[in-house]
């Protein structure tokens, strides 16, 4: 699978031949830092200093980076892909071998970043359900009125918590029905291609 890169990152990724195959180490280092910690200003101007360019520079330097990084990672681009998808860019070869290099290093890395990102959702635990029917009342001595109690045990970041929902049994079978045509379009080629580039 290539990576397709935009022009805005293509344009901030062009910056890298300008600054120098030795500052690229730097650049992807910072990048890291970046997704790790969040942006640093003090040191894409140090950076900047140190290198004699303009910070604007380093900064679109270290964004273009981080954004071929993540999104390789992500991916779990192998390394024919990533050459190729940054062949695009025209860089020379040795720059390219830098480019591999440095995401070849970090991508375990980046991938246990990207997973410490993603919301904690709440799990599925238990289920417990009741089926109430009111026959009659005062008013109506022949009346049929069903209810569906359900209670719903989740845990959430080790903490079990359980939610109560009640229903009539029409809008519980709507419910069901529209839950099993979820599933069943999970089972389709573009939901499997989905999934699996989320992982």
């Amino acid at each position: 699978m290539l990576l397709v890169l935009s022009e805005e990152q293509k344009a901030h990724l062009g910056c890298l031949p300008r600054v120098g195959e030795a500052a690229v180490g730097e650049l992807g280092r910072l990048a890291v830092e970046l997704l790790r910690r969040g942006a640093a200003p003090r040191a894409c101007e140090a950076a900047a200093r140190k290198l004699n360019v303009g910070v604007d520079t380093i900064q679109h330097g270290v964004e273009g980076l981080a954004y071929l990084l993540t999104e390789s990672s992500k991916l779990m681009i192998s390394e024919v892909d990533f050459q190729e998808s940054i062949h695009v860019l025209g860089f020379s070869d040795e720059l390219n071998k830098l480019l591999l290099q440095l995401y070849l290093d970090n991508r375990k890395e980046i991938r246990s970043i990207l997973g410490e990102l993603t919301p904690k959702l709440p799990s599925y635990h238990s289920l417990e359900w009741r089926l109430d029917v009111q026959l009659a009342s005062r008013s109506l001595r022949q009346q049929i009125k069903p209810a569906v109690t359900i209670k719903l045990h989740l845990n959430q970041n080790e903490d079990q918590t359980a939610q109560v929902l009640q229903t009539d049994p029409s809008t519980l079978l709507h419910l069901i029905q529209q839950l099993e045509q979820a599933l069943g379009e999970m089972k389709t080629n573009h939901c499997r291609r989905i999934v699996r580039n989320m992982k």
